[in-house]
């Protein structure tokens, strides 16, 4: 006689500069995750950031009920389903945060603000998507000029005296503004504030058109940059929520979409 077995659900978000995983069980836990670079092929990365997974796990391809792709990349990969990064990252938040209704998500090339209905659905939504200024990217390149680190800038914007200001909303503007800031003798830490509140602006400037409402959560790898948190938290005048680990919310809601659609009471074989 056949009997249930357990079941994985996978979620892939090929992100423009980063690519996440996440495996979700019966009971929508998150059981594994992983992160990479995304570079040339987000598929390869996806692919083998996958198979990490089942090794960790110890399982095979056959223990995947369901596979839900979502991400700037998320066409180039074999899913089950594809889905859009925003509504993904409404299910993912819903998932952790469930009286949530403003979701701000700032992500290699683009920032979001979306706003969330009860149930983790999507009521409307803006995004900057145009331009690289507002994102990851943006201090990826501000990093680079100031020969830091990107991982750096939250603490050393914590540092800062006196704020630099950085007008420009154009990255490469941006950056000669920072380089004109080094040649006047400006501090790194002053600097690094001045582009953290760059971004904050930015960003804070797509809530004027959704609106804000609480509780707010804050995603992306940039939620870990603790400059951009108190220059946006200051700017909107609201407490931001962040997830644990904030770059794999939308991973998260893929792999719960995937629960959603896989066949139900599948037995062993």
């Amino acid at each position: 006689m056949s009997k249930p077995v357990s079941k994985f659900y996978l979620g892939v978000d090929i992100g423009s500069l980063t690519t996440k995983v996440v495996m979700v069980d019966e009971e929508s836990r998150i059981i594994a995750r992983a992160t990479g670079r995304t570079g040339f092929s987000g598929r390869e990365v996806a692919s083998r950031l996958a198979a990490s997974l089942l090794i960790e796990l110890q399982l095979s391809e056959k223990d995947v009920a369901a596979t839900v792709a979502t991400g700037y990349g998320r066409v180039t990969f074999p899913a089950d389903r594809e889905m859009s990064e925003i509504t993904c990252q409404a299910r993912g938040i819903y998932q952790l945060f469930n009286k949530a209704e403003t979701v701000i998500d700032i992500g290699g090339q683009d920032s979001k603000v979306i706003k969330v209905l009860p149930g983790g659905k999507v009521s409307d939504f803006t995004m900057n998507d145009k331009c690289a200024a507002g994102t990851g990217r943006f201090l990826e390149v501000m990093a680079g000029a100031l020969e830091v680190d990107v991982k750096e800038l939250g603490g050393l914007a914590e540092e800062a005296s006196d704020s630099c200001s950085i007008s420009s909303i154009c990255t490469v503007f941006a950056e000669s503004e920072v380089i004109s800031h080094i040649a006047a003798g400006r501090t790194k830490p002053d600097i690094v504030a001045g582009v953290c509140n760059s971004v904050a602006a930015r960003v804070a400037a797509l809530t004027a058109r959704t609106g804000l409402a609480p509780d707010v959560v804050f995603t992306g790898g940039v939620a870990r940059n603790k400059g951009v948190v108190n220059a946006l938290a200051a700017q909107l005048g609201t407490r931001l929520l962040i997830p644990d680990e904030p770059e794999i919310t939308a991973a998260l809601g893929a792999a719960l979409f995937a629960r959603d659609i896989a066949p139900k009471n599948k037995p062993c074989v």
